[in-house]
C-alpha cells in the first residue's frame, strides 16, 4: 500500500483554508460568543492572515527553484512570529496571579498615544486581559492553539516548500 502525499499547490491551498478557518472561528468568538480580543490576540491574527496570504501566494504562484525557497523563509518568518506571540501570550496565563500584569490600554489606543515600538513594547509587557484564560478547548486556552497551529502549519509549509 502506497501513501500519496498531495501536490504542492494543493497543500499550499491547505495551509490557506486552515488560516481562513482558524480566522473565521476568531471572528466567531468575537462577534458572537463575544471575546473582546486582547492586544496580544489581535497580532496574533495579524500572524495567521499572514501565513495564509503566503500560503494562497505559493498556491497561485507555484513557484520553482529559488522560488520555492523565498517561500519556505515567509513561512518561517509568518509562522515564527506567531508561535513567539502566541508562546508569549501563553505564558502570561500561566503566571502566578501576584505576577499578572495590571491591566493596560486597547491596542488601537496605544498605536494612536505612542510611537511604534513603545506601543509593541507596551504590548508585550502585557495586561491583566491577556492573562485571563476566557475560552478553553481540550484543556488549551487560544493562545495555546495559535501555538500549536503554528508549529504544525509553519513546518508542513516549510516541508512543503522544500520537498523534491
Amino acid at each position: 500500500m502506497t501513501i500519496s502525499i498531495p501536490g504542492r499547490r494543493a497543500l499550499n491551498f491547505l495551509g490557506f483554508a486552515i488560516c481562513a478557518g482558524l480566522m473565521g472561528f476568531a471572528l466567531y468568538a468575537q462577534h458572537v460568543l463575544l471575546l473582546a480580543p486582547c492586544p496580544l490576540c489581535v497580532l496574533q491574527r495579524v500572524a495567521v492572515i499572514a501565513l495564509g496570504v503566503i500560503a494562497l501566494a505559493a498556491a497561485l504562484h507555484n513557484p520553482a527553484g529559488w522560488g520555492r525557497r523565498v517561500y519556505a523563509a515567509l513561512v518561517f518568518l509568518a509562522a515564527g512570529s506567531g508561535l513567539g506571540i502566541a508562546a508569549w501570550h501563553w505564558r502570561l496565563q500561566n503566571l502566578p496571579p501576584s505576577d499578572v500584569p495590571a491591566c493596560g490600554p486597547g491596542l488601537d489606543y496605544m498605536l494612536d498615544n505612542f510611537p511604534l515600538g513603545e506601543a509593541l513594547s507596551m504590548v508585550f509587557k502585557g495586561s491583566g486581559e491577556c492573562a485571563e484564560v476566557v475560552w478553553s478547548f481540550l484543556g488549551l486556552s487560544m493562545p495555546a492553539w495559535v501555538t500549536v497551529w503554528m508549529v504544525g502549519l509553519g513546518a508542513v509549509g516549510i516541508w512543503n516548500q522544500l520537498r523534491k
